[in-house]
């Protein structure tokens, strides 16, 4: 793993993606502080209840882990409020006697 500082990675970017995307994972420092780690994806944090063997398939880029089941994948749509109007109310008012 490599360790890069904030204006050498800011300067060689697309260098140190080059080798993100190789597989490796790269340490971005901050005055000698790690800040944040960049690597391939699927390589980030993983649920530990997930079995060992599928996690190594994962960072190797081999399988996808889905979503935790309690994850919702999407977000909820506010309820609808119903007017006093309807659509066909609300567009002849808009167009008026044409």
């Amino acid at each position: 793993m490599k360790t890069v500082g904030i204006r050498e990675l800011k300067n060689r970017l697309s260098e140190y993606l080059r080798q993100v995307r190789a597989g490796e994972s790269v340490l971005v420092t901050d005055r000698g502080e790690v800040i944040a780690e960049v690597s391939p994806p699927g390589q980030g944090q993983t649920d530990p209840s997930l079995p060992a063997p599928l996690v190594a398939l994962a960072k190797r880029g081999l399988a996808t882990l889905g979503a935790p089941p309690d994850a919702s994948p999407y977000k909820r749509l506010p309820r609808s409020r119903r007017g006093r109007h309807s659509a066909a109310q609300l567009l002849e008012e808009e167009r008026g006697s044409r």
